[in-house]
C-alpha cells in the first residue's frame, strides 16, 4: 500500500467554487507546469506567479496531482521487481552461515598473533624510545655545533675588525656567513637570545665597515690630489728628458743621414727614435707605479661586498669631477705665466691616475667616463690658452707656455689620450708667436745697428774669434789667424748673427714641439721673414736715412753685407740641422741672397759718397787753364788729388771689401770721373779751350788709366779675367773724346765705320757743343788780319767741317 506524503491532497480539494474563480490557472498553464515537472525544469517562475496573484491553492493542487501520478508509477515499478528482491534476500541468508564460520577463524588467528607478537611489541617500544632519545641528542649536538660555529664567526669578525681596515673584507665575509646561516638554516636558532644578538651584530658590522672604508677613501682622495701634481711634474719631466735624448740621438745620427739617398723633395723630419721613446715610456710607467691605489681598490672591493658597487662607482666619478673642477681654479688666483706649469702638471697627474684606474680598476671607470673627463679638461685648457695667448705680447712667454703645453701633449699621448685640439691651438698661434719674435728681433737689430760705429772689429783672443766668427761660419779661411785679429766686418755682424740664430732656434723649438706640419718648411719661411723684414729692412733703413755715415763707414756697411751673405748660408744650414734635414737637400735647394736689397742699397750709398768725394776734387778743376800756352807737365792738380784719394781708398778697401764689390765700386767711380771730364768740357764757364788744355786732360786720363790698369792686375790675379777691360772701359767715353779732339782729322767722326770703331761711346750732340769751343793755339781774335792770305790748317779745316756737319744734323 502506498505511503501517503504529508500535505498530499487532491487537486479538486479546493472545491467547485475555486475552479470557477477568475484567477484560477487555465488549462494551458497547467499543461506548462506538467511539462516543466516532466522535464525537471525550475518551477520558481510558476511559484512566484502563483503567490504574486495571491492564489497559490490551484498551484498546490496541481503539484499534489503530479505527486500522485509519480507514486503510481513507483508502485508499478515495485510490483515489477518484487520477486527479484525476494530472491536476493534468500541469497543473503545463505551467506550468513559462511560469514559466521569465517569470523570464528579470524578471531582464533588474531588471538594466536597477539600471543606471539607481545615480545616483539615490547622490543619495538624500547627501540622507538631509544631512537627518540638519539634524535633528541643529535638535534642538541647539531644546534650546539651551529651555535659554536656562529660564535666562532662572530669572534673572527671581531678579530678582523680590530686589525683595522685591512681586515674589513674578512670581517664582512664572516658576517655574511653568519647572515646566510641565520637566513637559510633548516630551523631557527634554538637560543633566541643568541639569535637576537647575531641579528643585531650583522648590520652593525656592515655599517661600521662602510664608515671606515669611506673614511679611508676620503683620505685617499685628498692624498691623491696632492700626489697628482708631483706625478704630473715627474711625467712631463720624463717627456722633456725623452725629447732631449731624441735630439741628442738625432745629432749623433745626423752625419750618417748625410749619406742616405734623398728623395725628390730632399726635406723632411727624421723619424722618432724607438729607443728613446721606449725609455720614456718605461720611465712614465715607473712614475705611474709610484702612487698607491690600494685604498681605492679596497674601498671598491668592500662596497662590492656590501652590494653597493654601483653606488660607489657613481660616488667616485662625482668626486673626481669635483676635484677636476677645483684643479681648474689653480690659475684663477695667479697669472697664467706663473701658474701654467702647476695647472698642466695637475691635469696631467689627474689623468695619469685615471688611466691607471681604468686599466686596473676592474670596471670602476669606463672609457666613456674617462673620455668625458678628458674632453672637459681639454676644453678648459683650450679656452685658457686661447684667452691668455690672445693677450700675450712677449714671445718668450708664449714660447714658455707653448713648450710646456707641447710636453703635456706628448705625455698624454703616450697614455692614449687624444691631444689634437691642444696641438691645434698651438699651431693656430704660430704666426702670432713669430710676429712677437720678429718684433723683438727688430728692436734688437735696430739697437745693434745704432750702437755700431762701423769700424773693423778687433779680436784679441781665440775664444773671441770662435764666438764671433767660427760660431757662424763667416770665416774667409779655415786657417786660424794671428791675434790680435782685425776682422773685415764690424760688431754688427756677429750681433745680428746671434739674433737670427736665436730666432731660428726659438722657431725650431716652437715648430718641432707645438707648431705642427713640416717643421723645416715653416722654419725656412720664418727665417726668410726675419732676413727680409727685419735684417734687410733695418739695414736698408739705416742706409737710406744716411745717419751721417762717412765713406769709411759706408764701405764697412758694404763689407758687412758680403759677410752676411755667408752668414745667411749658415742660418739655412743651422735650421736644417736643428730640423733634422740632410745638408745635401739644403745645398740643392739654395735660393738667392735674401739681403740683396740692403746690399745693393749699401753699395749705392758707398758709390754716392765716393762720387760726391770725387765731385769735391773735380770742383777744383776751376784752376785748369783752358787756354794754356803750354800743356801742364804733370797733369792737372785735381787729377793728382783724385788719384791719391783712390789709391788710399783701395788700400783700405782691399782689407774689408770682397774683390767683386771693390771692382764694381771702382768701375762706377771711374765711369763717374769719365762723365765729370766730359762735363768739364760742357761746362758753361768754359767758353773755349785749346789743344794744350786737351793735352793736359789727356795726361789726366792717362793717370786714371794707369790706376785702372794697376787695379785690373789685382782682379785678374784673383780670377776675374774680364776686370781689365771693364776697368778701362769705365773711362772710354772721356778717352774717345780726347782722342777725337787730338786727332788730325776730327771729321772722321762723321764716318759711320770709324765712329763705330773708335767713337761709339760719344754723343754727337755733346761732340758738337765741345767742338764749337775748341780752337787751336795759333788762333786768336785778331789773327785773321795777319793770316788772311796764308794756307789754312788741315786740322782746323777738318774740325770746321765736323762742326758744320754736326750743326746740320742737329
Amino acid at each position: 500500500m502506498r505511503r501517503k506524503l504529508p500535505g498530499d491532497a487532491p487537486l479538486s480539494a479546493a472545491g467547485p467554487g475555486h475552479a470557477s474563480s477568475a484567477s484560477a490557472p487555465s488549462e494551458a498553464d497547467l499543461a506548462q507546469l506538467s511539462a516543466a515537472i516532466a522535464a525537471g525544469e525550475d518551477l520558481g517562475p510558476f511559484v512566484r506567479r502563483a503567490f504574486a496573484c495571491g492564489r497559490p491553492e490551484p498551484l498546490l493542487a496541481s503539484l499534489r496531482g503530479a505527486a500522485r501520478d509519480r507514486e503510481a508509477e513507483i508502485e508499478e515499478l515495485c510490483r515489477a521487481h518484487f520477486h527479484d528482491f525476494i530472491r536476493a534476500v534468500d541469497d543473503l541468508r545463505s551467506l550468513l552461515a559462511d560469514a559466521d564460520a569465517l569470523k570464528g577463524s579470524l578471531s582464533a588467528s588474531h588471538s594466536a598473533l597477539l600471543s606471539s607478537a607481545a615480545p616483539l611489541l615490547a622490543s619495538l617500544e624500547s627501540f622507538l624510545a631509544a631512537r627518540s632519545l638519539a634524535g633528541n641528542l643529535s638535534s642538541a649536538l647539531a644546534s650546539s655545533r651551529r651555535c659554536v660555529r656562529l660564535l666562532a664567526l662572530a669572534a673572527r669578525a671581531n678579530a678582523h675588525l680590530q686589525a683595522g681596515n685591512h681586515g674589513l673584507y674578512l670581517a664582512l665575509r664572516a658576517v655574511d656567513a653568519i647572515d646566510r646561516d641565520l637566513a637559510s638554516g633548516p630551523e631557527p636558532l634554538p637560543l633566541p637570545t643568541l639569535r637576537r644578538m647575531l641579528l643585531s651584530v650583522v648590520p652593525a658590522v656592515r655599517a661600521h665597515a662602510e664608515r671606515e672604508i669611506s673614511r679611508e677613501f676620503s683620505d685617499w682622495m685628498v692624498s691623491i690630489r696632492a700626489a697628482s701634481r708631483h706625478l704630473g711634474q715627474v711625467a712631463i719631466g720624463r717627456s722633456a728628458a725623452a725629447r732631449q735624448r731624441q735630439e741628442e740621438l738625432r745629432s749623433k745620427h745626423r752625419p750618417l743621414e748625410e749619406c742616405i739617398t734623398l728623395d725628390d723633395d730632399g726635406v723632411g723630419d727624421l723619424d722618432d727614435f724607438a729607443a728613446a721613446a721606449a725609455t720614456a715610456d718605461a720611465a712614465d710607467g715607473a712614475a705611474a707605479a709610484s702612487f698607491d691605489l690600494t685604498p681605492l681598490y679596497r674601498a671598491m672591493h668592500i662596497h662590492q661586498t656590501l652590494e653597493l658597487g654601483e653606488r660607489f662607482k657613481k660616488y667616485y666619478l662625482e668626486n673626481r669631477k669635483l676635484q677636476l673642477t677645483s684643479d681648474f681654479d689653480v690659475i684663477a688666483a695667479t697669472p697664467f705665466l706663473e701658474s701654467h706649469q702647476v695647472f698642466f702638471s695637475q691635469i696631467a697627474g689627474f689623468f695619469i691616475v685615471e688611466d691607471r684606474v681604468f686599466r686596473t680598476g676592474g670596471g670602476l671607470t669606463s672609457r666613456p667616463d674617462v673620455d668625458a673627463l678628458w674632453d672637459a679638461a681639454v676644453g678648459k685648457m683650450v679656452s685658457v690658452m686661447e684667452d691668455n695667448f690672445s693677450r700675450m705680447q712677449t714671445a718668450n712667454h708664449l714660447l714658455l707656455i707653448t713648450d710646456y703645453a707641447a710636453l703635456l701633449s706628448a705625455t698624454m699621448r703616450r697614455y692614449g689620450y687624444p691631444v689634437g685640439m691642444l696641438l691645434d691651438v698651438l699651431a693656430k698661434h704660430r704666426d702670432k708667436y713669430h710676429d712677437l719674435l720678429l718684433a723683438d728681433c727688430r728692436r734688437q737689430v735696430a739697437e745693434a745697428l745704432a750702437a755700431d760705429k762701423f769700424d773693423q772689429m778687433l779680436m784679441r783672443k781665440e775664444y773671441e774669434y770662435s764666438m764671433n766668427v767660427l760660431a757662424f761660419g763667416i770665416q774667409s779661411s779655415d786657417i786660424t789667424p794671428a791675434f790680435p785679429y782685425v776682422a773685415p766686418f764690424s760688431c754688427t755682424v756677429p750681433d745680428i748673427c746671434r739674433i737670427v740664430r736665436s730666432f731660428v732656434e726659438d722657431s725650431v723649438s716652437f715648430m718641432a714641439h707645438g707648431g705642427g706640419g713640416d717643421t723645416y718648411a715653416a722654419v725656412k719661411k720664418y727665417l726668410g721673414r726675419i732676413l727680409s723684414e727685419v735684417v734687410d729692412a733695418s739695414i736698408q733703413k739705416l742706409v737710406d736715412s744716411g745717419s751721417g755715415l762717412s765713406v769709411s763707414q759706408a764701405m764697412q756697411v758694404a763689407a758687412n753685407m758680403s759677410v752676411m751673405e755667408r752668414a745667411c748660408e749658415f742660418f739655412t744650414r743651422h735650421a736644417a740641422q736643428l730640423c733634422g734635414v740632410p745638408l745635401r737637400a739644403v745645398e740643392r735647394g739654395r735660393r738667392d741672397f735674401p739681403l740683396r736689397r740692403s746690399r745693393d742699397t749699401a753699395e749705392a750709398l758707398l758709390l754716392r759718397l765716393l762720387r760726391a768725394k770725387a765731385d769735391e776734387f773735380m770742383r777744383q778743376s776751376d784752376g785748369v787753364n783752358w787756354m794754356a800756352d803750354d800743356p801742364p807737365p804733370g797733369g792737372n792738380e785735381y787729377a793728382n788729388e783724385v788719384i791719391i784719394y783712390l789709391e788710399t781708398l783701395t788700400s783700405t778697401a782691399q782689407q774689408i771689401l770682397p774683390l767683386p764689390v771693390l771692382r764694381r765700386v771702382l768701375v762706377a767711380v771711374l765711369a763717374h770721373i769719365s762723365e765729370r771730364i766730359i762735363e768739364l768740357f760742357l761746362n758753361d764757364s768754359v767758353k773755349r779751350f785749346n789743344a794744350n788744355a786737351v793735352t793736359g786732360i789727356d795726361t789726366d786720363l792717362k793717370m786714371f788709366e794707369t790706376f785702372a790698369e794697376g787695379m785690373s792686375s789685382l782682379f785678374v790675379d784673383s780670377g776675374q779675367e774680364s776686370a781689365k777691360n771693364e776697368m778701362k772701359g769705365a773711362l772710354v767715353e772721356a778717352r774717345q773724346l780726347v782722342n777725337l779732339l787730338m786727332s788730325n782729322s776730327p771729321e772722321n767722326f762723321l764716318n759711320p765705320v770709324i765712329r763705330e770703331k773708335s767713337y761709339n761711346k760719344l754723343d754727337y750732340r755733346k761732340v758738337a757743343i765741345i767742338s764749337e769751343k775748341f780752337r787751336d793755339t795759333s788762333e786768336s781774335y785778331f789773327s785773321t788780319f795777319g793770316t788772311r792770305g796764308a794756307r789754312q790748317n788741315p786740322k782746323k779745316k777738318s774740325l770746321d767741317t765736323l762742326i758744320k756737319r754736326l750743326r746740320e744734323a742737329s
